[in-house]
């Protein structure tokens, strides 16, 4: 059974063998199998391409990303600050300014994490230097 949640933006489902009541233990043994070789079958792919397009990743790639991160988490910052300076309720504008900014800060930091999930699975070859 998959299930899916919401974190931030991004959807991840949830997938685990829950055996059929109705099959018997040697079918549900054989579908597991089958199971087992599809999440081998995904693995090598993405380890074939992911790693293909993203080689030499090391630290520097890691420090690239959480420098854009932490710049774009102060401008988010910054600019709520500097808009509730003067007291007053925020304009449409304003309040769009921050969305987009708060939009950019999430989307290089969900990269951030994602890159270093496809370090920890093992698609992307991990350059310590």
């Amino acid at each position: 059974m998959s299930t899916a949640r919401s974190t931030s933006s991004v959807w991840r489902s949830s997938d685990h063998f829950e055996p059929d009541e109705n099959l018997d233990p040697q079918a549900q043994r054989r579908l597991r199998g089958h199971l087992e070789q599809i999440d081998y079958i995904a693995y090598a792919a993405n380890r074939e391409v992911v790693g293909a397009a993203l080689q030499n990743t090391g630290p520097e790639s890691f420090q690239r990303l959480a420098v854009a991160a932490a710049q774009a988490r102060v401008r988010w910052v910054a600019a709520s600050l500097a808009a509730t300076e003067s007291g007053q309720p925020l304009t449409r504008d304003e309040i769009d300014k921050l969305a987009d900014l708060k939009r950019s800060f999430h989307e290089i930091s969900e990269a951030y994490e994602a890159l270093r999930r496809l370090v920890e699975r093992g698609y992307v070859a991990y350059a310590a230097r």
